[in-house]
């Protein structure tokens, strides 16, 4: 664990790098320059492109993962064949958006007849955002994270609010706005082929026939399988906005991506441990070292429930006043519970661990994609459900369901077949602590404005997390890691 925790903290530091530039783009500055109808084009248009990444990639990205520590040289042509199989898959969903057109225009003619005007940005960002998860899985594969990480966390974030800072300075329109997102997505992807290029491992090598015996066959078989999977699993994550857009609206699509962004910030150090941990689980696989893999899903489960419960709790007890600071906040603020809700899907996401990370790289790969389409059928059917009875709640709702069931599926087959659990009597011993921290910080009331209201709260929900942390005798890892990092820096 300790070679995992030192390679995710650049990955954890640029993260919520990230989430500050994030938060200043999504809560002030998009409400405050874009209208609501406008915000929900921004984010409907980003949401679509980035949804069909993964059909387009055909599970390339998690192959190069896996198969990456059995080439003991070859890895540029292995990138050069990977690169050209998502191109391929890239083909063939252009070809799919193209001929069904039609009838995508038909399910957002009526609610959201915006978005129609902008389909053409849709494949082009599609584009550059799978040749960028192409070169992060080959950069990964070296355990070389942090950069690619600043890329899609801090500099992509940091040019959409440029691109849309031009559009309140009224430097360019809103048409140029939505087409300068292909530039945007362009230059993340520069980003990250410069960063390999000066690492010396971009070469592009087209000598497969260099490749182990049955490797392609192999790698090809996994990829297809586990690009069903990933698929399924983006649909999971991204059709609740869509289909808030095309069956309520783009204002409701735009309150509900805020409160959603707001709730993602609970699963961030889940996302970069996780980054990290993907090419250790394989290495372990390839090794048989099954009682290390058991291992990390133990040490991981508790170690982010510690930290993602607290955030958690923070912005539970804030979310008035953090909602206090999004210009048109009478309009935004109807979300709030979404961002409870989703928060709740997330902490499931973090006490089941990586179980997603250890099903796709082990023999059992194959019942990730069973799992997976099988949940994104159901949102799909809880959306049609609830949405038109609870509204953007509704969306919530159904994220939630599936988020729990999703996780508890597989957390009982690698029960049953591996005999894996990543639970133990801390994990009730930090959730009691969470309970505990929550209260005071929920029901006692400061008569102080926001930032200082924001300030005593946290420091007081901190505080008892904290006091009952050490009574309980829970994040002791934590406790140590911070005394260790004290003691170097004072020698």
């Amino acid at each position: 664990m300790g070679k995992v925790a030192s390679q995710s903290i650049q990955t954890t530091i640029f993260s919520y790098l990230g989430v500050v530039i994030g938060y200043v783009n999504v809560l002030w500055l998009y409400p405050y320059a874009l209208d609501a109808s406008q915000l929900g084009t921004f984010r409907t248009i980003q949401d679509l492109g980035l949804l069909f990444v993964p059909f387009a990639q055909l599970g390339v990205g998690h192959g190069i993962t896996r198969y990456f520590p059995q080439l003991k040289s070859n890895q540029s042509a292995f990138l050069s064949y990977g690169i050209v199989l998502s191109l391929t898959g890239f083909a063939a969903v252009s070809a799919i958006f193209l001929g069904f057109k039609t009838q995508i225009i038909i399910v957002f003619a009526v609610n959201s007849p915006e978005v129609i005007d902008f389909f053409g940005i849709v494949l082009l960002i599609t584009l550059f955002a799978l040749l960028s998860s192409i070169l992060d899985a080959y950069s990964r594969s070296y355990l070389k994270i942090a950069v690619p990480t600043l890329v899609r966390e801090v500099f992509l974030r940091l040019l959409t609010g440029i691109l849309v800072g031009s559009y309140l300075l009224k430097w360019i329109s809103f048409t140029q706005v939505m087409q300068g997102l292909v530039i945007v997505y362009g230059l993340a992807l520069l980003g990250v082929l410069g960063y390999l290029l000066w690492l010396g491992v971009l070469i592009l090598d087209f000598h497969w026939n260099t490749f182990p015996k049955g490797f392609r066959k192999s790698f090809i078989e996994f990829s297809l399988i586990t690009f069903l999977a990933t698929a399924a699993s983006t649909l999971i994550m991204k059709i609740d906005s869509i289909m808030v857009s095309s069956m309520i609206s783009l204002e409701a699509n735009a309150i509900y991506t805020i409160a959603f962004s707001m709730a993602l910030v609970i699963e961030l150090p889940r996302r970069a441990i996780s980054q990290v941990v993907m090419p250790v689980i394989a290495d372990h696989f390839a090794k048989g070292n099954l009682e290390e893999i058991n291992k990390l899903y133990k040490q991981i489960s508790n170690r982010q429930l510690y930290i993602c419960l607290l955030l958690f709790i923070g912005i539970w007890v804030n979310l008035d006043a953090l909602y206090f600071f999004i210009p048109n906040q009478e309009i935004y603020s109807t979300g709030k519970y979404v961002v409870v809700l989703i928060g709740i899907g997330k902490l499931f996401d973090v006490v089941f661990s990586v179980n997603s990370e250890i099903l796709v790289f082990s023999k059992h790969y194959r019942f990730n994609l069973i799992a997976t389409i099988s949940m994104s059928i159901l949102i799909i059917g809880l959306n049609y459900l609830l949405i038109p009875i609870y509204g953007i709640e509704g969306a919530a709702l159904a994220s939630v369901a599936v988020m729990f069931l999703f996780n508890l599926v597989k957390y009982l087959f690698l029960k049953i077949k591996l005999g894996f659990d990543p639970f133990s009597k801390e994990t009730l011993r930090i959730i009691l602590v969470g309970f505990i921290a929550f209260g005071p910080g929920y029901f006692t009331f400061f008569s102080l404005s926001p930032i200082p209201n924001i300030i005593v709260t946290s420091l007081l929900v901190t505080g008892l997390y904290f006091f009952f942390s050490r009574i309980i005798g829970v994040g002791n890892e934590e406790w140590e890691w911070v005394k260790n990092k004290i003691k170097k820096s004072g020698s």
